[in-house]
């Protein structure tokens, strides 16, 4: 690399007034490279044990407590120093410490989700025909249906019995376990298919997973095999068919995060979208020595559908928590919200020179140049945008650059070609400053997600520097 007395004066121009994406290669040393690297183990595990967003909330709170964090329900005393977790009916969590500071002077807020696309169970599922039973599915998000038949699958998640007994199931991970499956038709049987638009070649009624093919005795009686895959659950979980309909089971990828490419700087996943961001707010709050500031760290669920319900960033808990904050610490909440800021953490599409008719490259986020920082989501006329103000952009440019942050600017792609939300809007209309920032993703929304390590690493870094 040039010094700067070996630079031209057209060279030295263009650094100063030319806006240039670079690679976390080129602007990062040893030290920072082998950072990124022994950061990404650590997600990586996360990912493994975080496949629902029940799981991502056990996950979440592990780390916590490892930090020193403490269980609070709405209504708990608060004081200065503390530090605290809100489990909210174990699908979304508020991690936060109340700093020194007047929280009038606001709050730092990152709010990622936990949720991710996946195949639901249907409150009947099972049923059986041909020799085979199969679990009827309604998938939950933004799918490309074909992406999901013929690859392993596991089933996750929890059976609430009729006696107030709750059962976590999870089968298909560990090496022993059987794994499901959807099929698909043979490519020598599949000229209609084939001849069908991409994205109803596979129904949605289609996705069925593959449950079993035994029957329970000989084989003469009325619906055998479902009756045998019933039996097993029974003996294994305790509940019977009815049960079904008081379960949240969960049909996801069974895949593990391993690492993509010989030189290993990328990681394949299900689930990055948006776990990627939510480790790194997460551990950023955790590893943080600030003791000033209050920080809430919230990881959130059901963005994939809407935000809705109340695990959702829709739900008035988080104003509830600030409410509590605030008259814990004698302030005025309407003043701590006017006076907060929030990175909403969530992934952005990665340029993929695959397929570039979909990009507009000058405003698309590159793999491996750092934290994308969106002015604006939404879809076409930026419809459903939070759209964050000039100042606040500018506000956290400068928390980025004053860390030496690597990060770009990016928006989702082409304008008329699709788009997509987050949950920014919902926390910028409790009148919170908002602005959304996250990982580069390729294949987004796929039963295997790619994200690169230099980039999962410059986002922990944005959040670092966000809340110190």
């Amino acid at each position: 690399m040039k010094n700067q007395e070996e630079k031209s004066a057209l060279e030295l121009l263009q650094e100063k007034l030319v806006y240039n994406k670079k690679s976390f290669f080129e602007v990062s040393d040893e030290a920072t490279k082998d950072a990124a690297l022994e950061y990404a183990k650590g997600y990586m595990a996360f990912l493994d044990s975080s496949k629902t967003e029940r799981e991502a909330v056990v996950s979440g709170i592990k780390l916590a407590e490892n930090a020193g964090y403490v269980p609070y329900k709405l209504g708990d005393k608060l004081v200065a120093g503390g530090k605290y977790y809100l489990n909210n009916r174990g699908k979304s969590l508020y991690v936060f410490k109340i700093g020194t500071d007047s929280v009038e002077k606001g709050i730092k807020i990152t709010a990622a989700h936990v949720d991710a696309p996946r195949l639901d169970l249907k409150p009947v599922p099972l049923y059986e025909s041909s020799g085979m039973s199969f679990l009827k599915t309604h998938y939950y998000g933004g799918i490309r249906k074909y992406q999901w038949t013929a690859i392993p699958l596991a089933l996750h998640g929890v059976v609430a019995l009729a006696d107030g007994t709750v059962k976590e199931i999870v089968i298909g991970e560990d090496e022993g376990d059987p794994l499901f499956y959807i099929n698909d038709l043979l490519p020598h049987l599949a000229a209609d298919q084939n001849s069908r638009p991409l994205g109803s070649a596979i129904s949605g009624e289609a996705l069925n997973l593959l449950s079993g093919s035994s029957p329970a005795f000989d084989g003469k009686g009325k619906d055998e095999i479902k009756l045998n895959v019933l039996r097993i659950l029974n003996e294994k979980y305790g509940f019977v068919e009815t049960d079904f309909i008081s379960a949240e089971l969960s049909a996801v990828p069974a895949f593990k995060a391993r690492d993509i490419g010989l030189d290993r700087w990328l990681i394949g996943a299900y689930g990055h979208d948006d776990r990627v961001c939510a480790y790194p707010a997460l551990t950023s709050l955790l590893n943080s020595d600030n003791t000033e500031k209050t920080v809430i760290c919230v990881l959130a669920d059901k963005e994939e559908v809407g935000s809705d319900g109340n695990s959702g960033m829709q739900c008035r808990i988080i104003a509830d928590l600030i409410d509590e904050i605030a008259k814990a610490t004698d302030a005025n909440a309407n003043t701590v919200r006017a006076n907060s800021e929030c990175l909403s953490a969530d992934v952005c599409a990665a340029y993929d020179p695959n397929f570039p008719e979909v990009f507009e490259i000058r405003n698309a986020a590159m793999l491996s140049c750092g934290v994308s920082l969106a002015k604006y989501t939404g879809s076409r006329g930026k419809g459903g945008t939070n759209d964050a103000s000039a100042e606040f952009v500018a506000k956290v440019r400068g928390y980025l650059e004053g860390a030496s942050v690597n990060w770009q600017m990016a928006e989702l792609g082409k304008i008329d070609v699709g788009g997509g939300g987050t949950v920014a809007k919902y926390i910028a209309n409790h009148n919170i400053d908002t602005v959304d920032i996250g990982v580069p993703v390729i294949s987004m929304h796929a039963p295997y997600e790619v994200v690169s390590k230099a980039d999962v690493y410059s986002a922990y870094q944005a959040f670092a520097a966000f809340i110190k």
